[in-house]
């Protein structure tokens, strides 16, 4: 089955640093805007960034995931493994702190991937992931 785009909202709390974060480092192209949101195409989804500053702290959760403490909630995208690397290379050049360092995880087992993890400027947890063969790994059990 061929995969469709999915449309994602975000709360951000400064519109200027997501649209920083989300175009300029990671890559994604601007589209619609207003004075409290703008639309990015997210490798081909739509995520939307909506002003909305925090009343509150959240808790950030986290499950654990082959020995890593995995924040939950989070979003992301699935790249192949040479658009993963580059990803991985220009966060760290930039100096990124990684929630999760860029690491291959169930290394040798099924569902063996690249993943890393990452926060947006208002705290939202990303995982940018890639397998070696995405069409067999993807849903591997």
């Amino acid at each position: 089955m061929p995969l469709t785009p999915f449309h994602l909202a975000i709360r951000v709390d400064d519109l200027a640093a997501a649209d920083e974060f989300y175009g300029e480092l990671l890559g994604c192209p601007r589209g619609r805007s207003s004075e409290t949101w703008i639309d990015f195409d997210l490798r081909g989804h739509q995520l939307v960034c909506h002003l909305a500053p925090s009343a509150s702290c959240e808790t950030i959760h986290s499950n654990p995931v082959d020995g890593e403490d995995v924040p939950v909630p989070h979003f992301g995208v699935v790249l192949n493994m040479q658009d993963w690397q580059e990803l991985a290379e220009r966060l760290k050049a930039a100096q990124m702190s990684f929630v999760i360092e860029p690491y291959v995880r169930f290394a040798g087992l099924p569902g063996e991937q690249a993943t890393m993890f990452f926060m947006d400027p208002s705290g939202n947890a990303l995982e940018f992931k890639a397998f070696n063969d995405i069409e067999r790994q993807l849903f591997e059990t």
